[in-house]
């Protein structure tokens, strides 16, 4: 299958400079190395070559499809990209409107612009001056980095891990990344925790009736409940010291009440025992019994 077949299955064929780019990046493969090696066939390696030639022109490239043309899992596939891309030495840029189109959140393409820019700006107004030169921003994790932390601000839900593999980076280095973001553009990119009272929120109002020691007095109330000052300790207390105190109050009436039937029933040790004699004597009249009825 040649290169404008594919590109045309691909949604590709009217960009010729795509597909002109993939040949080209194509020929490169089989001159530097061989890339059955790294277990990619012929059709995988075209595949890859147009996806690399279409993010280099930044137009929109169908990765589900291309993974089901290539007929590998989407994890080999992505594999197979990096390997491919680390060997020809080509640097992909990760483009925010690509990103925002694939996952569903185009509102946030600004916001990662803006988010993108300012954190630059940040980063080299804290680094000297000798290691501004040889700052690189261009690499897709910035990218995909700026972009999750703007979902997450948003609250919209973003696969973390299909962005990990979309910029081909490691899972450590893109929280790094994200961590540093946050720390140095809290405005644009942080979350804000407020504590919210926990009468406010509907899911809490069974445990608050469960629980009465959380609960907090009503300021406009007019009258007032004289309680004796055992109950309010005992209000005072956590459910678990609770119930512990009224198993042990429990257990203590029951060894009481134990002893006291104990006491009862106990002999008195001042009075006397006396032990009871037995009788092995018979009477005349039992023997003259066992006779006659022997003689019978």
């Amino acid at each position: 299958m040649d290169m404008s077949s594919i590109a045309s299955r691909l949604g590709l064929s009217g960009s010729r400079p795509v597909v002109r780019k993939a040949a080209e990046l194509r020929r490169l493969c089989d001159v530097t190395f061989d890339t059955s090696v790294l277990g990619i066939g012929e059709v995988c390696k075209a595949i890859i070559c147009l996806e690399i030639a279409a993010s280099k022109f930044q137009v929109i490239f169908d990765r589900a499809e291309a993974v089901r043309m290539s007929g590998m899992s989407e994890k080999a596939y992505i594999r197979s990209f990096n390997a491919l891309q680390n060997g020809l030495g080509v640097k992909t840029t990760l483009d925010v409107r690509e990103l925002g189109i694939q996952f569903g959140c185009i509102r946030l393409i600004p916001f990662v612009q803006k988010g993108l820019s300012l954190y630059k700006e940040r980063f080299l107004a804290a680094l000297p001056p000798s290691r501004r030169a040889s700052t690189d921003f261009g690499r897709p994790v910035f990218t995909a980095a700026a972009f999750y932390l703007c979902a997450k601000r948003h609250k919209l839900k973003v696969d973390k891990l299909k962005l990990i593999d979309l910029c081909g980076t490691s899972s450590s280095e893109f929280t790094t990344v994200s961590t540093s973001m946050a720390d140095l553009c809290f405005d644009v990119f942080g979350i804000a925790k407020e504590k919210k009272d926990a009468k406010s929120i509907k899911g809490n109002r069974e445990l608050l009736d469960v629980l009465p020691s959380k609960r907090k007095p009503d300021d406009d109330s007019d009258s007032s409940v004289e309680s004796s000052g055992d109950d309010q300790d005992e209000l005072d207390l956590p459910t678990y010291k609770r119930h512990k105190k009224m198993e042990k109050e429990a257990y203590n009436d029951w060894k009481s009440s134990v002893l006291s039937s104990n006491k009862q029933t106990k002999p008195d040790p001042a009075k006397p025992r006396k032990q009871a004699q037995l009788n092995f004597k018979k009477k005349p009249s039992d023997i003259s019994l066992e006779v006659s009825s022997a003689a019978n």
